[in-house]
């Protein structure tokens, strides 16, 4: 996990989606480090959206400035971006649950936000580098990658294999990515890019993001069988840290995977399991775990992920649980996986970041 602080900055830079997971642990890594922030959020009217963030700045409204975050308005974009020697685009649709119109609700937000912003960045004059959230998604699933060669920044999803099995999320995060390194090409602006994996840990904001949401459903229960496939957990500050580096490295270019351990689903379901035996965890056999019973005993396809069935709280009674509490409890055991997963889980390969620090 990331520590320590920098130096005093003295810049100002735009982040993109600050109020959420990731980017509310780079709004507050940016301000340790002496830079004031641009805030691009969805409602700057919301003080779910706003408040968390300006507690990190000791409710100093200089250090941290909101403005609306329409992707799809240019004009809003360029006016967050001006003043601004750096951008930090972590803004883009992300969820785990299916969606109806894909091309509306993920590829469109996704590839023309980034176009959007990286526009603004280039018009708004000052702004030195743009550093863009991607992610491991667009380099993976990646069917035509040579077998037993180890994934690397080279490769890169298979858009057909997307559309043809709807596979949305990572479709849109690939196409976002190559429209923003062939408009840094043909305009000569600076971009660097982040690809996370899974990325977990303590929560900043008062509301859940996807990857967070997937180890709360593991807990609670949910309706969803998963197919077969890996995890990469990476700890949030680190993919905090890692903006913020690429950012403040001249030398830095390119693409950098930032992922933790590499481990099966199953495993990693296992894992919540055997650390939380107290919830309805599922276990890689299809069967709910907890509270010393069993489950329905279904069995799930061959090379599925765990079956898990809903129970819409856990087995302890907590419905009526205070929302602050249910987030504190939830930010404890996220941490508490995360370290069990980095010292005991099976190492199956590493993606680091490129030795850029």
């Amino acid at each position: 996990m990331a520590t320590g602080v920098g130096e005093a900055r003295g810049e100002t830079v735009l982040v993109t989606g600050a109020s959420g997971f990731i980017g509310s642990w780079t709004v507050r890594l940016l301000l340790a480090r002496g830079y004031d922030v641009h805030a691009a959020v969805l409602n700057p009217d919301d003080k779910a959206e706003t408040e968390h963030l300006l507690a990190l700045a000791g409710g100093d409204e200089a250090r941290v400035r909101f403005f609306p975050c329409d992707l799809l308005d240019g004009a809003a974009m360029l006016a967050a971006a001006r003043g601004c020697s750096g951008v930090f685009h972590l803004a883009s649709p992300c969820t785990v649950d299916r969606v109806l119109d894909p091309q509306k609700e993920l590829v469109v937000p996704a590839v023309e936000g980034t176009l959007n912003v990286l526009r603004a960045a280039k018009e708004a004059g000052g702004v030195r580098r743009v550093v863009v959230t991607s992610s491991v998604s667009a380099v993976v699933p990646s069917p035509g990658w040579p077998a037993g060669e180890v994934l690397d920044e080279r490769c890169w999803t298979d858009i057909d294999y997307c559309e043809k099995n709807g596979v949305w999320y990572p479709a849109s995060k690939t196409l976002a990515e190559k429209a923003a390194w062939k408009f840094a090409e043909e305009n000569g602006l600076d971009v660097v890019v982040v690809n996370p994996g899974t990325v977990l840990g303590p929560m900043i904001p008062p509301r859940i993001n996807a990857s967070m949401a997937m180890f709360l459903r593991l807990l609670e229960g949910c309706t969803e069988e998963y197919k077969d496939f890996f995890i990469g957990p990476v700890h949030v500050e680190d993919v905090a840290l890692a903006h913020i580096t690429l950012f403040e490295n001249p030398s830095a270019s390119g693409r950098h995977l930032c992922v933790e351990p590499i481990c099966h689903w199953s495993d990693f379901a296992s894992k919540v399991a055997e650390l939380y035996p107290d919830y309805k965890v599922p276990n890689p056999r299809g069967h709910a775990a907890g509270a010393g019973e069993s489950g329905s005993g279904a069995e799930e396809a061959e090379g599925a992920g765990p079956a898990v069935h809903s129970v819409g709280e856990d087995h302890k009674g907590r419905r009526g649980e205070p929302p602050e509490q249910r987030m504190h409890r939830l930010m404890v055991m996220a941490g508490l996986l995360l370290g069990a997963l980095y010292s005991f889980l099976p190492l199956c390969c590493w993606l680091m970041i490129k030795p850029c620090f």
